[in-house]
């Protein structure tokens, strides 16, 4: 993906930032892993969202840099969690945290990047320049946000054992997991900027679509991506027997002899790279890939559509070139 200079200064600031983060060396069991964790690889497309939702709200994206920062370490705290609960060994293609040490060490340095993430927001409670009721909202984003993660990945540990998922289920799912993050990345940056209610109802809007996208295309790119780029290997939903967006459109769609085929592969924990062939196989004899693209672009489209509502600026124009980006992003 195409990274633009305004999005390369913003991305050094917050590596910048992040590098700055009080991590002692002691206890080395609790904040290696969180070094460690946070100098791999990512996108940090999250933290990159807050300063862009304050720019675009006419705010000092400086002053959006603690939000940006409690957002990145949520979002890296959701992941240590779920390296757990999926007993994932990579992550951004080195090994998790779980796989590195240990999940009683990755739950622990997880919760320690939780705390570091309040630490972050108490900056605005502590600042005269912050009223009380500006601190609350803030900090009323941050929890909300939170709080719909853990109901999405509740929802998608409930899906493992649910034979009859539904798209639209599926949908409201990944609305908690992976979107409300970038919703509320958007929305914090907004409130820091001070943008009033409806501003930021919009900047939510906008990031719950972009983030529905954003999955969808990651569920996507797990059976066409380049594994060196994608950081993991192809098919790894289907050999988990993971529903996607994919599979379960596939469900929609198919016939008796390719249903018993599909249910029989994502049930097993055995799956071959031959059982991924097979499964890619029949979402190319029902369309499912370029359905898929199409309905990642609908959901990007909705988030720029909604981008109308703001003045012209220089954020503006940013925030679209980075969904166009995302759009054709290949990991």
């Amino acid at each position: 993906m195409k990274i633009t200079e305004r999005q390369q200064k913003l991305s050094e600031l917050i590596d910048e930032k992040l590098a700055e983060l009080n991590l002692p060396e002691e206890p080395s069991l609790l904040y290696d892993p969180v070094r460690y964790t946070l100098n791999l690889s990512g996108k940090r497309v999250r933290p990159y969202l807050t300063l862009i939702g304050c720019g675009i709200c006419g705010g000092n994206v400086q002053e959006a840099l603690p939000a940006a920062l409690s957002i990145e370490l949520l979002h890296n705290f959701t992941l240590l969690h779920d390296d757990i609960m999926d007993r994932a060994d990579t992550r951004r293609g080195k090994p998790s945290v779980f796989k590195k040490w240990d999940s009683n060490t990755a739950i622990l340095s997880g919760d320690a990047m939780y705390a570091k993430a309040f630490k972050q927001l108490q900056q605005y409670g502590h600042s005269e320049y912050y009223s009380k009721s500006h601190y609350r909202t803030i900090l009323d984003i941050f929890l909300n946000s939170a709080e719909t993660v853990c109901e999405g990945q509740a929802y998608d540990l409930m899906f493992e054992d649910q034979s009859d998922v539904r798209i639209d289920e599926y949908i409201h799912m990944i609305e908690g997991k992976t979107a409300a993050l970038i919703s509320g990345a958007l929305a914090i940056g907004g409130a820091v900027a001070g943008a009033k209610d409806s501003i930021l109802d919009e900047l939510r809007f906008v990031g719950r679509k972009a983030g529905i996208a954003f999955q969808i295309q990651d569920d996507l790119l797990d059976a066409v991506a380049d594994p060196e780029k994608f950081g993991k290997k192809r098919g790894g939903d289907i050999i988990e027997g993971k529903k996607t967006y994919l599979t379960l459109l596939a469900l929609e769609r198919c016939n008796n002899q390719q249903q018993k085929q599909l249910q029989k592969i994502l049930s097993d924990n055995k799956s071959s790279s031959t059982d991924v062939d097979s499964i890619i196989g029949i979402y190319q004899d029902l369309n499912i890939i370029e359905d898929t693209k199409k309905a990642v672009q609908y959901h990007y489209q909705e988030a720029m559509n909604h981008l109308e509502q703001f003045e012209d600026s220089d954020y503006k124009k940013e925030i679209i070139n980075f969904f166009n980006h995302l759009i054709s992003r290949e990991y």
